[in-house]
């Protein structure tokens, strides 16, 4: 990709991962909330996704985004999603279609499904296969406003790519941890998603060939809440990591 890449919410654990894996392979254009402990490597931005004058600052010039900013509190109220997450994704789209971007990936998080863990899909349903994962063609069922912000970015996402025909890639990323998957925690261990798989998705979403996607961002784990199959079907995702090969901190050789 010869233009650069815009990645907001760069000072956030997803945004560490994918600049941890991919921070040599394209030019990045980074966009914090609050100013970097330490100086990036990378071109870089601070100011405020609800804020019109500094997303068309970020967005000038970028052959893609990587739109990770937001609040990310499972907990966070309704002032807050509205603001930063919907109304901040909204801006951060129109700039991105009046500048001519060609490739929008937006960080939806599984919390957009959260409620299907409730009721009918029981965690023993979802160990018997594919056939009872979520694979991204269900409706969403958010359990908090957390998770609607996030399906209404990926509604916000299928408005922009069918009136503007830009490429639009949705994933809902499980649990991020650096290391190891989270230990005594079996629900974060079939959600889990690696650093170098996290890059990795990012990466496939970026290079692949694509309109409109929601794929699940989980590693290879043998317990799984989500399928991955869409995500290996339309990027060429191939996750390297998996919860069951870890015992605690320590990897089973």
């Amino acid at each position: 990709m010869e233009d650069p890449v815009l990645l907001t919410g760069a000072g956030g654990s997803v945004g560490e991962a994918i600049l941890q894996g991919l921070g040599d392979e394209y030019d990045w254009r980074l966009m914090f909330h609050s100013p970097p402990a330490t100086e990036p490597d990378h071109e870089y931005l601070v100011g405020d996704v609800v804020d019109e004058e500094t997303v068309r600052e970020a967005v000038a010039g970028v052959g893609a985004i990587i739109h990770l900013a937001g609040d990310p509190r499972p907990s966070a109220p309704w002032a807050s999603v509205l603001s930063n997450n919907i109304d901040g994704t909204q801006k951060m789209y129109e700039a991105a279609v009046d500048t001519g971007v060609e490739r929008f990936v937006y960080a939806s998080s599984n919390h957009a499904v959260g409620a299907y863990e409730t009721d009918e899909r029981t965690p023993e349903m979802y160990r018997t296969g594919d056939d009872y994962r979520l694979d991204g063609t269900e409706f969403p069922r958010p359990g908090n406003l957390y998770g609607v912000s996030k399906a209404t970015g990926e509604v916000l996402g299928r408005y922009y790519h069918d009136e503007h025909d830009i490429s639009v890639c949705n994933i809902r990323i499980g649990n991020l941890t650096e290391g190891h998957p989270p230990i005594d925690y079996e629900r974060g261990q079939a959600m889990w998603l690696s650093y170098r798989d996290c890059a990795h998705i990012h990466e496939c979403a970026l290079e692949a060939d694509y309109d409109f996607e929601i794929v699940y961002g989980i590693s290879d784990n043998d317990r799984k809440y989500y399928s991955i199959e869409r995500a290996k079907d339309a990027l060429g995702y191939e996750p390297k990591d998996n919860s069951a090969e870890w015992d605690g901190d320590e990897r089973i050789d």
